[in-house]
């Protein structure tokens, strides 16, 4: 065998490899492009939708009221000893 076959039969499984491997990561959904956005109903400011977010920063009103109850392993603690 010549040394310019071997070569190309070289760079014909490289090619074939390239062609035949998958994506690192999966395949790529496309999604349509969006913004969480939300704006506070007393002073109209526009504001990132965050979870756990509870009070406007501008105003301060509170669009999130969370009252801690006792729960099956976790009870309030009582500080009036």
């Amino acid at each position: 065998m010549s040394e310019e076959k071997k070569v190309n039969s070289f760079l014909e499984n490289l090619k074939k490899k390239a062609k035949e491997q998958k994506q690192y990561g999966g395949e790529t959904k496309i999604v349509e492009a969006k913004m969480d956005v939300r704006d506070c109903p007393n002073c109209g400011a526009g504001r990132a939708q965050q979870d756990g977010l509870t009070h406007c920063a501008y105003c301060g009103f509170e669009f999130l009221s969370v009252k801690l109850t006792d729960g099956i392993y976790v009870k309030k603690e009582d500080n009036s000893q």
